[in-house]
């Protein structure tokens, strides 16, 4: 094989298992996600688990590397490859279903590892295998524009899988797809093992002696400089968690909006290892220094808060501060002696960030204030940087901790607001609850609000008068209670998905049992805490902690008169609620003439059809009540409600509100084997 076969071959390896590596990671979360009721927490548990893995993928590198002879090598990455295809298909086994008292972190690692563990953990290995070998070539100077390639690939990855596999393929065909391309991948890696194996056995090719490839001088790295390795990429995934929750729970509630950030980050790596022409110091420093003075002032100014300027603020300040973190990280890389042991210090740090904001984050801090810390700590390094290897350059690490100064301020302007104007600020795997009151001119018109992140999800008046009114989307004349008022007068059975404030416990009367589903204890806590929906109702409130749909599963069957699945108002849709297999579930539950009615309202997706979809796939008819109250209290809202029976629907409460829905072409019932939020977006 000549040498432009071989390069070939090298690249191949690295492009495809950084596409499957990449890939697998949507692939595998859209399967779990169902079962921990949809939250975004849960992308980043899963992204966690991949940076940790990723440490074991590239620890295993440096170490066979250093230890072992290229034939050594070769029999045990081989003997691994044919050992990880016991894993496939990589289709997630129900047995990993949780049942409601596990603690959600510790069952989606333990999930991931039994069902993707070791295929991840090969393809992980084969970006610094492959280069160490590349290193010993004569192209051997151009190894690190091989690290830039796996990043595209990944980039490649990450921005198909929503526009070209998911909406065309089920998750059962993703996840076979996946399988057989893992499988063409492992034959790949182990072909060019052996060929390396056999024509390097003695640990250099043919072609070239190692000393005339070297892509810097082979000098031994000192422990400031291992330390930087780590730093640099610990606050480069810092910011990327950090912004990507700032974005997707305090600015607004897009969905596929987290794969925005991460485009920014992985293009950043592509940019700064491709070559040294992108990553300029003079240039990329002081912009890294306006933008983290704008980002942090942000997060205590709305214009942090709105999305027309919010968006393209964290973007680009993510984008300047990853292209100065990641471009000072491509200045320091080391001679092919020490490549292995620089990926690994680089997977170290990307894992020390990714827990720190992922896991620990959640449980140290109340609120979202990770990205304030990762903005001084950014500042912090961006000093020692600046002021290192001249000491006429002090000043520029005065200026640094000065820079971290003005960080560290604005930030405790934004905790001090939020404590200020809080009265209740909770956090958890689930998100972060506040709750606050708001004062208007007329004193009865003072209410008391409930957030998660931006997503409102109640309200209550704090006049003793008025606080059994109804509120925001659950008026009288809005779809929900208009469907509660067409129930028979005996006592009401009612299931509520999703409690919020507690508001639709209002229509409760003496004999009637509303029965709650919740995921997040949390939210009982402020429901009963800060406001007095649940206290003041007449109705027998039941409650049941855990996904709904699971409860559901195994509850006998309820008769509900009226189920209202109230869940889709943020960015993380939770889809196992509104699919086939989710309205089957429901009729069990429902009384021959009940309804179920799905809150629909949303500002980037429209779900009407979808609902409709799914009804006319099962037989049941559904109607749109659009309301428009002119009620300042009260929403603009979408419900569909959905029966067995048109005339249920034609009930005098509904039959006159109720409109049909329109179908766009296309649009699909969804299953739990196949959904396209893509195709819903407004």
């Amino acid at each position: 094989m000549g040498p432009v076969g071989i390069q070939l071959l090298f690249a191949g390896t690295i492009f495809s298992s950084a596409f499957l590596l990449f890939l697998v990671q949507p692939l595998i979360a859209k399967q779990i996600l169902p079962w921990f009721g949809g939250s975004a927490a849960v992308w980043s548990i899963c992204m966690v688990f991949f940076q940790v893995v990723l440490l074991a993928g590239y620890a295993y590198s440096d170490w066979v590397t250093r230890r072992l002879s290229v034939k050594a090598q070769a029999r045990l990455h081989v003997g691994l490859l044919l050992a990880s295809l016991a894993f496939l298909p990589i289709v997630t086994s129900a047995r990993w279903k949780p049942t409601g008292s596990e603690d959600p972190t510790l069952w989606i690692l333990g999930l991931l590892l039994g069902t993707i563990g070791l295929p991840y953990f090969l393809l992980s290995t084969t970006g610094p295998l492959v280069q160490s070998w590349v290193a010993r070539t004569p192209w051997g100077a151009q190894v690190y524009r091989y690290f830039s390639l796996s990043n595209l690939a990944s980039l490649a990855s990450l921005l198909a899988y929503p526009v070209l596999i998911e909406p065309y393929s089920s998750l059962v065909q993703q996840a076979h797809g996946w399988s057989w391309g893992f499988g063409a991948f492992a034959a790949l890696c182990a072909g060019t093992t052996i060929y390396v194996s056999r024509r390097w056995a003695s640990g250099a090719p043919h072609l070239a002696p190692v000393a005339t490839v070297s892509a810097a001088p082979d000098v031994k790295p000192r422990t400031a400089d291992y330390l930087l390795w780590l730093a640099l990429p610990a606050l480069g995934s810092w910011l990327l968690l950090a912004i990507t929750n700032h974005i997707t729970q305090n600015v607004a509630a897009i969905p596929f909006l987290w794969v925005l950030p991460l485009s920014v980050y992985l293009l950043t790596f592509v940019l700064c290892f491709e070559s040294d022409r992108w990553y300029r110091r003079g240039i990329f420093l002081p912009g890294a220094a306006a933008m983290l003075l704008l980002c942090a002032f942000g997060l205590q100014d709305s214009l942090g808060s709105d999305v027309k300027t919010a968006l393209p603020i964290y973007v680009a300040g993510l984008f300047v501060l990853c292209m100065f973190l990641h471009g000072e990280m491509a200045r320091m890389r080391p001679g092919p002696s020490y490549l292995t042991r620089f990926y690994l210090m680089l997977s170290l740090g990307g894992a020390i960030g990714g827990v720190t904001v992922g896991l620990l984050a959640p449980h140290v801090l109340p609120a979202y204030y990770e990205l304030g810390i990762g903005l001084v700590l950014t500042a912090l390094l961006g000093a020692v940087l600046a002021g290192r290897g001249s000491g006429q350059r002090w000043w520029l690490g005065g200026a640094g901790v000065a820079l971290a100064a003005c960080c560290a301020w604005f930030l405790s302007v934004q905790i001090r607001d939020d404590t200020t104007d809080a009265r209740g600020l909770l956090r958890n795997f689930y998100g972060t609850l506040i709750t606050l009151d708001t004062r208007r001119d007329d004193p009865n018109d003072n209410v008391r609000q409930m957030y998660h992140g931006s997503v409102k999800h109640g309200e209550q008046f704090l006049a003793a008068a008025r606080r059994r009114e109804p509120t925001t989307y659950y008026g009288e004349s809005a779809g929900i209670g208009r469907a509660i008022a067409s129930a028979p007068d005996a006592p009401r059975r009612v299931g509520l998905i999703g409690l919020g404030a507690g508001t639709l416990a209002t229509y409760g009367r003496t004999g009637d049992a509303y029965r709650v589903y919740e995921i997040n204890p949390q939210v009982f806590e402020l429901a009963d805490g800060e406001f007095s929906f649940l206290k003041d109702s007449a109705a027998r409130i039941e409650r049941v902690l855990g996904d709904a749909r699971l409860a559901l599963e195994g509850e006998a069957p309820q008769n509900f008169d009226v189920l209202a699945v109230d869940a889709f108002s943020g960015d993380s849709v939770p889809i196992h609620l509104i699919t086939a297999e989710a309205m089957a579930v429901y009729e069990r539950h429902l009384k021959p003439d009940g309804v179920v009615a799905f809150h629909v309202t949303n500002r980037f997706l429209d779900l009407a059809p979808v609902v409709a979809r799914i009804a006319e796939s099962r037989g049941l008819h559904a109607v749109l009540v659009h309301d428009e109250p002119e009620n300042g209290a009260l929403r603009n809202t979408d419900w569909v409600l959905v029966a067995r029976d048109a005339k249920t629907l034609a009930r005098p409460a509904i039959g006159r509100a109720g409109a049909a829905i329109m179908l766009k072409p296309g649009v699909k019932p969804w299953s739990d084997d196949f959904n396209n939020l893509l195709g819903v977006l407004k």
